[in-house]
């Protein structure tokens, strides 16, 4: 049983590469507008913050219901 939990656990918490991958992706474009349009840097930039907040959101959602499953199933 408790193998079975850390399966559980190690999946839940993959949701960090996810996020890591859109966080990297979303920076990159981020870069390139800017480089292509500097006079809108402040726009994209909130843009960029409220989109790697929401990204990192789900990485940290995920390492919570790890945890919640090692803490809880055992």
């Amino acid at each position: 049983m408790g193998t079975i939990i850390a399966i559980g656990a190690g999946i839940a918490v993959l949701t960090g590469i996810g996020a890591g991958v859109g966080i990297g992706i979303a920076t990159g474009k981020a870069t390139e507008a800017i480089a292509r349009q500097p006079e809108a840097e402040g726009k994209i930039f909130k843009n960029l913050i409220l989109g790697c907040a929401l990204a990192e959101a789900t990485a940290i959602y995920g390492f919570i219901i790890g945890l919640l499953i090692i803490l809880l199933l055992q």
